[in-house]
């Protein structure tokens, strides 16, 4: 007679299969989390900067925008003709000035105020911490205003002069000193940013490195750039990059105080760029935009190799 055997109990699943299925679980729900963003994301801002670039390689005007698949591929020809225009060339070197004068002058008076807040000035130092920081804060058109009041012919920058018998001109329709008007409101207007980055860096300085450098007879100027400055390198990076940027992309300084004038002594390439979406020459426009891109990301390579980490 043949023994009946029971049946072997079913095996339970493999672990590694039950790791597998957590494991997508966690992503599934990862990502129903991010969906909104990522749509968003993809809607508003990674749609527009490809089209855009896409654009960039067309003929695309206001005529075509009932037509927008009918346009021409006109390949590097917007790049081509952006190089031969002079108001585009002026732009590009009115930028350069901008931010080459204004990066640095910004970035050392910020520095300054910070180690005067740190260790210089001990009363009332809140006071003076919102008093640099409030132009960040304020509208630019209040401070256009403002300095459209001190800068004119007959303001108050010119009536101080007057006192030293000094003929000051007329700052804001001159092709000498525009500009550099606009690099100095817009070196004060950002000063706040920088000071308070800059005081965060400051926390972070050892203190012991002072003590034993003062144990060793260093003054305030060595023990500042041997300890001081080396410290702060990621802060001066992290500052020199975002002023960088803010800089190259300058816009309301021109467009509220001057309109790019006078003869374009003041027209940026950011301005230059509004204006021309505002003729309707949409792919010229975003050619001169991604111009302006890659202006931007060449200036932070050199800031990376310039400020980056070392040993």
């Amino acid at each position: 007679m043949t023994a009946v055997t029971a049946p072997a109990p079913p095996r339970a699943p493999a672990p590694r299969a039950g790791a597998a299925r957590r494991s997508r679980k966690r992503t599934l729900t990862a990502w129903l989390f991010a969906a909104p963003f990522v749509i968003l994301f993809l809607v508003f801002m990674a749609g527009p900067i490809i089209a855009s670039f896409a654009m960039s390689f067309t003929d695309l005007t206001t005529r075509d925008l009932q037509t927008p698949f009918n346009v021409d591929f006109v390949g590097l020809a917007n790049y081509a003709r952006l190089f031969e225009d002079p108001r585009f060339l002026r732009s590009l070197l009115n930028t350069l000035v901008f931010v080459i004068a204004g990066v640095p002058l910004t970035m050392a008076l910020a520095l300054l105020v910070a180690l005067a807040l740190d260790k210089g000035i001990t009363r009332i130092r809140t006071v003076f911490r919102v008093g640099y920081y409030a132009p960040v804060v304020t509208s630019i058109v209040a401070i256009a205003i403002v300095w459209r009041f001190i800068l004119q012919p007959d303001g108050l920058l010119n009536g101080f002069l007057a006192i030293f018998g000094i003929d000051g001109p007329n700052w804001l329709e001159s092709t000498t000193w525009a500009l550099p008007s606009l690099i100095a409101m817009a070196v004060w207007r950002n000063i706040g940013t920088l000071m308070v980055i800059f005081l965060a860096g400051l926390q972070t300085v050892p203190r012991e490195h002072h003590e034993a450098a003062m144990v060793d007879g260093a003054n305030a100027f060595q023990r500042f750039g041997s300890i001081t400055l080396p410290a702060l390198r990621p802060t001066l990076l992290f500052a020199a990059v975002i002023t960088g940027i803010g800089f190259l992309q300058f816009f309301e300084e021109p467009y509220v105080m001057t309109q790019g004038g006078p003869l374009d002594a003041t027209l940026s390439t950011a301005m230059y760029t509004f204006d021309q979406f505002g003729f309707g020459n949409y792919a010229y426009a975003s050619a001169a935009s991604y111009v302006l891109f890659l202006a931007i990301v060449a200036l932070s390579l050199i800031q990376f190799r310039l400020l980056g980490r070392r040993d």
